[in-house]
């Protein structure tokens, strides 16, 4: 991992930084995965989107049992380093349910917004 960017990374307690992928064609977000330093490391060096797994402790590389791969357009760090956005051409369904994306999955949730915060 490059050291100035080392510096700049702000991993959680647990160690992982959230990272938000993106259509690099069309600008969609396709979904939000957790990467520690390794996973980081390995899509920066790579090719291909690498994230760690909450639930199964382990490393996955996007597409490895699916074929719907990820690859790595480009990498940005927000402004408070706690995250990542990773812009990569995605072959195939991103999320797990067979959808483009997981947003698609998921659904749209109805946004409350009060008078006075409408303008």
């Amino acid at each position: 991992m490059p050291e100035d960017l080392e510096g700049r990374l702000r991993f959680d307690g647990a160690g992982l930084i959230a990272a938000v992928v993106q259509d690099a064609e069309n600008d969609q977000v396709l979904m939000v995965g957790y990467m520690d330093r390794v996973a980081l490391a390995r899509t920066l060096t790579s090719g291909r989107v690498w994230f760690w797994s909450r639930s199964r402790k382990e490393y996955w590389r996007k597409g490895d049992t699916s074929g719907h791969v990820q690859f790595v357009r480009s990498v940005a760090l927000d402004c408070d380093g706690d995250c990542v956005l990773v812009r990569a051409v995605q072959v195939g369904a991103a999320c797990h349910t067979g959808e483009r994306s997981c947003f698609e999955a998921g659904g749209e949730i109805p946004a409350v917004v009060l008078p006075n915060e409408a303008s």
